[in-house]
């Protein structure tokens, strides 16, 4: 009796370990110089993610990268190199504003929402941004909103 009790334990155990990472996805945004009739862009500037999804910004073209500029509370600060490929696992549920830091000004943002978690909101309407950043963000949140 007990062989079966641990067995089923065992299994039970197991499948929620494995049901927490197996379904964990990757995506992928390109940073362009030129996208349709947009110039310094990110592929997707809205982009929606569960907890523990992991984003990989491509370095298509150069001179691009990824700063977190807002995020929600206990995530970490993130800033990757020039034309570097990026890679961010989203561990931590809420919305993240990221930003091109040499094409700021000229609206190259982003938004990741994880895990449906739209609590940090409030704080991510006050993060100053500049240029056709302004516009541009009051444009997205209103998608995610």
């Amino acid at each position: 009796m007990f062989k079966y009790i641990k067995l089923f334990l065992f299994t039970i155990f197991s499948g929620v370990i494995f049901s927490k990472f197996a379904f964990a996805e990757s995506f992928t945004i390109d940073m362009l110089n030129k996208l349709g009739k947009d110039r310094m862009v990110y592929s997707e500037k809205v982009i929606s993610v569960k907890v523990n999804d992991e984003i990989t910004w491509k370095s298509v073209d150069k001179g691009h990268n990824v700063e977190f500029i807002g995020m929600p509370k206990g995530a970490t600060k993130y800033k990757s190199k020039i034309s570097k490929d990026a890679k961010y696992k989203f561990s931590i549920p809420g919305i993240y504003l990221y930003q091109c830091t040499p094409h700021k000004a000229m609206g190259m943002i982003g938004l990741v929402v994880v895990g449906n978690d739209k609590s940090n909101l409030d704080k991510i309407k006050k993060v100053k941004v500049y240029g056709k950043s302004k516009k541009l963000l009051k444009t997205l949140l209103k998608t995610i909103s």
